[in-house]
């Protein structure tokens, strides 16, 4: 008589079944309290739904157990998430008592059920979720009344089962995703500080080479002025000139600098080159230092990063012998070899490292240029002269 009664209210209750879906989705949003009260009010009305839809076969209103019962296997959803082998159990407790008399509706599917285990299979340990499993589906099968019943209850327990593991898999999963993406996103932060203090001391070496480069320049021109002023005015009027050049030349290129500190989009002045190295010479040859310029090979591209490497070595070499080292020529030389641009800056000074100021930047500078753009640089006294002697080897930029 219990499986008539089953087979006799599936169609009606499978019209209920799309509102499952909307109602859930648009429950999410709540608190879990509220979502589980709902539910357990929706699984209520669903399993009360017989008694509303058809009459009893014998005549008369439905026997008050079968109330009794729906409300008792639905109430318990409300704690599923705070004990949910608990709530399992009460539930299946109560459904198991459910055909006790006959005056009842046929209930298909008891939908408490099949949350309740949904929700241990989610929710709970590895051991609590296999013996709940277990102790539902034995239950079924000794309590049903036909084998197809059992079969129908075997299937939705281990469905309802299986949709719960699936829940928990995908929960974990987002979890480590999201635990990865907070990762990269640190790591993207501190790699973003690394490059900002890269920045930082690759313009502060810049700033370094362009002051200390326009400053000597100007106080040889300086100090040479009043000498000259009185015996040779045109002379005196050209150390004024190259002071200015200098200065000017020194504004120029830290407002170039300085302009990869703003937040502007705009086009930015192109630094340095090799190709500059010519004017540099000129440049310095202005302090009374005779400076030779000479080339051999055939010019390769440089990536951008070397070309400004290769002027800013060039420059604070030429400094150094402005500064220190008591030099009346130097010489730069670059030769492009097949894979390497070696550049070499000599002069007839003193040519010795203690002649250079202790706690200096230079020489550390030089190094520091080269190796970043994956060069190297050597200095130290001259071997076959006096004086002292800067070479640089730098890449050349790799071509299709």
């Amino acid at each position: 008589m219990s499986e008539n009664r089953n087979e006799a209210a599936r169609l009606d209750l499978v019209s209920a079944l799309p509102f499952l879906i909307p109602v859930r989705d648009r429950l999410r949003s709540l608190p879990p309290l509220w979502l589980d009260t709902a539910l357990a009010v929706l699984v209520m009305v669903v399993q009360l739904w017989p008694f509303f839809s058809r009459e009893n076969p014998h005549g008369g209103p439905w026997h008050w157990w079968g109330y009794a019962v729906v409300i008792a296997s639905a109430v318990p959803l409300v704690w599923r998430r705070r004990a949910p082998v608990a709530v399992l159990t009460a539930t299946l407790l109560a459904t198991s008592l459910y055909d006790l008399v006959d005056g009842v509706a046929a209930q298909p599917i008891w939908y408490g059920g099949l949350i309740a285990i949904y929700t241990v299979a989610a929710r709970s340990a590895h051991l609590p979720r296999v013996i709940m499993i277990v102790i539902a589906t034995v239950g079924g099968l000794l309590l049903v009344g036909s084998s197809e019943t059992a079969l129908r209850g075997v299937v939705l327990f281990v469905a309802a089962y299986a949709v719960g593991r699936a829940s928990a898999a995908s929960r974990a999963y987002a979890t480590a995703l999201e635990e990865r993406a907070a990762r990269l996103e640190r790591e993207r932060q501190v790699e973003a500080e690394r490059a900002a203090e890269r920045e930082r001391a690759r313009i502060a070496r810049d700033m370094h080479d362009i002051l200390a480069h326009a400053v000597s320049l100007m106080v040889v021109q300086a100090e040479a002025g009043p000498v000259v002023v009185r015996s040779d005015p045109a002379r005196a009027e050209a150390a004024f000139d190259a002071i200015a050049s200098a200065g000017r030349d020194a504004m120029v290129q830290l407002r170039r600098t300085l302009n990869v500190l703003k937040e502007e989009t705009g086009p930015r002045a192109p630094q340095p080159t090799v190709g500059d190295l010519a004017t540099l010479a000129e440049q310095v040859s202005g302090t009374g230092l005779s400076v030779a310029y000479s080339v051999s090979g055939e010019p390769r591209q440089l990536l951008p990063d070397t070309e400004v490497a290769a002027y800013r070595v060039t420059q604070e070499a030429l400094t150094n012998i402005v500064k220190h080292a008591g030099a009346t020529r130097a010489d730069i030389r670059l030769r492009w070899q097949d894979d390497t641009l070696m550049i070499s800056i000599t002069d007839d000074g003193r040519g010795s490292v203690s002649s250079l100021p202790s706690g200096g930047n230079g020489l550390v500078g030089i190094h520091k240029r080269a190796a970043a753009c994956g060069g190297s640089a050597t200095a130290g006294p001259r071997q076959d002269a006096p004086g002292f002697q800067v070479v640089v080897r730098l890449p050349l930029a790799v071509t299709a």
